[in-house]
């Protein structure tokens, strides 16, 4: 696949000035930065892509070697063979632009001006990420069915008061780490038949920081973190159903030193209705009826979750017919489409009888309308599951 030009993927033109150009990658490198974009390979990409290019535009050497030869001017880089940029991963990216806020800086990589270098705080580290929290929600039918606000209290790691989330006792208390001067970043150069390699990673005695604590907050002990409450709103649609799981950017754990808090991940719960069933969308409801209104009809009221309905039972209904209220079901998740609610009908038979009703009875047993006579275009019981639930 032949690669972009480089001014086009930055949005600039050859007459652009280095402030532009630094500038305009800015931009596309908040856009496309992976803490912004978790999981999405398509940003990853382009934040890849972005470096690269502005890793030629912003060196005037290797900017006049791709004005005029294009991609191929890298190949008579010193370096050789590989064209511009393509020794570039995410760790190297990483490493060298430190926190994409940072302002100022000094020498090195064109990266280390751009993104702040040694004045930075958190040198060449990628910004530390919370932990994310899991809480379960408890719904009852008639929340699921019409959407609800939750207001939750979470126990989290917040940021510490006292020392706002640095660590250090004041201001004071912090030195340039010794082993990058602040950088966060150790560069080693490597001798290999292909020639010098150049890799970076995170400083191992500052993890990054850039500066080393010399006297930690005495609340949180140089965590930066303590443990706190905090009430969350949640607003949850219609619809949802048991396992499913919601999530909430950056209402998780706080992170260390100003790092991007995790995510508040949030397991719905479906508390068991006392009459009502749910299957899928649709509503079950099994309705007992006495011999008498299946026999000569009936006006019953059943529980729906939107309250009370009355419903007709027609004379000589038999047991296990189903009745459908149509639209009284759970409605689909961002959906205008709503299930049905299904009544099955039992007819109850009683299991004692005075003498004056067992005489009545047994004085009808003969009758001719009192013998079964199931016609020909009755539906048996999975026929009539089958036609309700396709």
């Amino acid at each position: 696949m032949a690669k972009r030009d480089y001014y086009d993927i930055l949005g600039v033109t050859r007459s652009s000035t280095a402030d532009e150009i630094k500038k305009a990658y800015r931009k596309m490198a908040i856009k496309y930065h992976p803490d912004k974009n978790p999981g999405d390979k398509e940003s990853e990409e382009n934040f890849k892509e972005a470096a690269e290019a502005y890793e030629v535009l912003s060196n005037a050497e290797k900017k006049r070697r791709y004005d005029q030869f294009g991609h191929a001017g890298g190949a008579s880089s010193p370096n050789g063979g590989g064209g511009y940029g393509g020794h570039m991963n995410m760790e190297d990216i990483f490493s060298q632009f430190g926190d994409i806020f940072g302002g100022g800086g000094g020498g090195g990589s064109p990266f280390d001006s751009f993104f702040g270098g040694q004045q930075q705080t958190r040198g060449g580290r990628r910004a530390a990420r919370g932990s994310n929290l899991r809480i379960k929600v408890k719904l009852s039918l008639e929340e699921i069915a019409k959407g609800v606000e939750k207001k939750i209290k979470v126990n989290k790691q917040v940021i510490c008061d006292t020392c706002d989330g640095s660590g250090a006792k004041d201001k004071s208390s912090f030195n340039t780490c010794q082993t990058c001067n602040g950088s966060g970043a150790v560069r080693r150069v490597t001798n290999t038949i292909l020639g010098q390699m150049q890799t970076t990673s995170t400083c191992p005695t500052c993890n990054g920081e850039g500066t080393q604590i010399t006297s930690k907050c005495t609340t949180c002990h140089g965590d930066g973190l303590s443990r706190g409450e905090e009430t969350i709103s949640i607003n949850i649609p219609a619809g949802v159903s048991e396992g499913m799981q919601l999530s909430m950017s950056g209402k998780g754990n706080a992170a260390p030193r100003g790092g991007i808090p995790g995510d508040l991940i949030i397991l719905i719960e479906e508390i068991p209705h006392d009459s009502l069933k749910r299957e899928g969308n649709n509503i079950i409801y099994d309705l007992h009826i006495s011999f008498i209104d299946a026999t000569i009809g009936s006006s019953i009221e059943v529980p729906t979750i939107d309250g009370k309905a009355k419903i007709k039972i027609d004379p000589g209904t038999q047991g296990g017919k189903i009745l459908r209220l149509k639209g009284k079901g759970v409605p689909e998740v961002n959906s205008y489409h709503r299930g049905d609610q299904l009544i099955y009908i039992n007819i109850w038979t009683p299991k004692v009888l005075s003498k004056e009703e067992r005489d009545i009875l047994d004085s009808l047993k003969d009758s001719p309308n009192f013998k079964p006579q199931p016609g020909k275009n009755e539906k048996s019981f999975f026929d009539k599951m089958k036609e309700y639930f396709e």
